[in-house]
Order: structure tokens, then sequence, then C-alpha cells
């Protein structure tokens, strides 16, 4: 509280300490110095005789020490804030960025990889055509996808690029702003009281631009939320993909153990040729074998029958020759009984061939 009889001694005596401390002795650093008492408006008037008496010409100030201390704090703190928040926000964006851009490598790689995969045991898997169709469909609703993903990200780097020109567009207005005021600050040292009331309308106009930089401000920070947001959004949609992906690689590894198992069907169905091949030839070669000894057996069988024919040809006359004999015999021991002998039967009675 302001006390009452401030005297002009003690407000020359607070002016003098600030001076010999080399600081500006204004209403406000002489009110301080005196304890924070007095009237602003007393210490001012104060101050102005002291000047008129002493004949000290200084430079004749346009607005008030407090209201350019208040101007310089809001405008410093203007552009802490608004530095902070800009460095903020470019670091969520990159982040974002890095992140999706790490995502849609690894989604291209997985991608490369399946389609490798896919094309691989589409040549090898013959007999599973019509599956791997439909996989290399899916494949290919996976790359449209994936597409889709790589304009989006496209949007959100070029939404990127749009906020960080709006950014140097709010610091080129600041460094206008500050020029604004270096400009009135000099204008102001020459026309000081014509431009008090233009400081006024100078001071609200600054006021009105700082609260468009804050609106400024938040409109920039919602559209970094809707960033992240659709930065969310594209984290999952890249997830479904990589799972996607991850069922269409198991679906490749079934289709090779099938193949494995086709291959190795075939290689038995091979070896079953093999030794079919090889029971046929033995079996021609048996047949051979056979017609050969049925020949043989034939000619056998004819030149038993032959051999049989023979011999019975040879007991019909060796039976002849054998009744020739008797006959003789008893022929000839009959003539012998009655004193004649009976000539021995030849060659030609007995029918034997010599």
């Amino acid at each position: 509280m302001a006390r009452t009889g401030l005297y002009k001694s003690e407000v020359k005596k607070a002016r003098d300490s600030l001076l010999a401390l080399g600081r500006h002795p204004s209403v406000d650093a002489v009110r301080v110095e005196l304890g924070n008492t007095g009237s602003k408006t007393t210490i001012h008037k104060y101050l102005k005789e002291l000047e008129e008496e002493e004949g000290i010409a200084q430079q004749p100030r346009s607005i008030s020490a407090a209201l350019q201390e208040m101007v310089e704090r809001l405008a410093s703190q203007l552009q802490a804030e608004a530095d902070e928040r800009v460095i903020a926000a470019r670091e969520e964006v990159r982040a974002v960025t890095a992140r999706m851009e790490q995502a849609l490598a690894e989604v291209n790689e997985a991608n490369a990889d399946l389609s490798t995969r896919l094309d691989l045991a589409g040549k090898a898997l013959i007999a599973a055509r019509a599956a791997h169709e439909s996989s290399r469909e899916e494949c290919q609703q996976q790359a449209v996808a994936l597409r889709a993903l790589e304009v989006r990200t496209t949007a959100l780097q070029e939404r990127q690029q749009e906020n960080e020109q709006h950014r140097l567009s709010l610091e080129d207005k600041h460094q206008h702003a500050r020029a604004a005021l270096d400009h009135y600050r000099s204008a102001a040292k020459e026309q000081r009281e014509q431009d008090q009331r233009q400081h006024e309308q100078q001071l609200q106009t600054v006021q009105a631009e700082l609260r468009q930089l804050r609106q400024e401000l938040i409109v920039k920070q919602t559209e970094i939320t809707r960033v992240n947001q659709e930065g969310v959004r594209l984290v999952a949609d890249l997830s479904h993909a990589r799972q996607a992906l991850v069922e269409q690689q198991a679906l490749a590894d079934r289709r090779e153990q099938q193949l494995e198992s086709l291959q190795q069907v075939a290689a038995g169905k091979q070896v079953l040729e093999a030794q079919l091949a090889d029971r046929n030839a033995a079996l021609a070669s048996l047949q051979a074998s056979r017609a050969q000894t049925e020949e043989a057996l034939a000619g056998a069988r004819k030149q038993l029958q032959e051999t049989e024919i023979e011999l019975a040809a040879a007991r019909a006359r060796l039976e002849t020759h054998e009744a020739l004999t008797l006959a003789w015999h008893q022929q000839r021991n009959h003539e012998g009984e009655g004193g004649q002998q009976a000539p021995s039967p030849g060659p030609e009675d007995t029918g034997l061939e010599r």
C-alpha cells in the first residue's frame, strides 16, 4: 500500500542510488527502491521536476517504462512458449514419421520375402496351382493395401510440410511483430507526448496479434493431435497387414510341406516303376525261356514217338523171330525123330535184318 507524505528528497535519493548502480531510474525502479511505497503519479511528477531542475537532457520517451517492460516480458514469454511448442511438435512429428517409415520398410521387406517364397512354390508345386493362384490374389490385395498405406504416409508427410511452412509463417509474423515493436520504440523516442495514444493502439494491436498467434498455436496443436491419431491408425493398419503376411507365409510353408510329400510320393512311384520294369523284363525273359523249353519238349516228344514206333517195330520183329525160331526148333525136333534134318531158318525166314 502506498504511504502518504512522500517527499521529493526521498525520490531524489532513490533516483541517485539507482544511477549510482548504473540502473535506469524508472518509476517502478524508484518505487521498489523506496520499499514499494508511494504513488506512481507522485513519483513520476517528482522525477519530472528533478529532470527539469537539473536540466538533464534525456531523450523523450513515448511510453511509460511499465508498459515497455510489460511488452518486453510478453514478447519474451511468447517467444519462449512458441519455440518450446514448435520444437516439441517437430520432434513428435519426426518421431511419428520415423516410426511409420520403419514400419513401412519392414512391411515392404516382408512383402518382398513373401513374394519370393510364393514364386518358388508356384514353380515347384504344379499340382497346387489353383491354391497358389488364390495366394497370389491375396498378395496382390496386400500390395494394394500397402500402396494405400504409402499414399496415406505421403499425405501425412505433405501435411507435415504444410505444418512446417505454417510454423515458419508464424515465426515470420513473430519477427515482424518484434520489428514493429522496435520501430515503435524508435519512433516513440522522437515523439513522446504525441504518440502516447498511438502507443496504446499499437499495444492493442500487438495483444490482438498475440491472441491470434495463440489461436494459431492451438490450431497447430489440434492438427498435430490429428496427425498423431492418423499415425496411430496407420500403425494399426500396418499391424493388420503384417498379421496377414504372417498368415500367407504360414500358408506358403504348408504348401511347401505338401510339395515335399508329393515329391516323396513321386520318388516312390519312380522306384516302383523301375521295379515293375525289371519284373516285366524278367517275365519276358521267362516267357522266352518257356517258349524255348516248349519247343525243346515238343522235339523231345516227337523223337520219343519215333523211338516208340521203332521200338514197337523191333519188338514185333523180335517176336516174329522168336516164333520162327521156336517153330524151327519144333520142326527140327520132329524131323529128327523122322530121320531127316530140316534146314536151319535163314534171315529171310525170320524176317530179321542184319
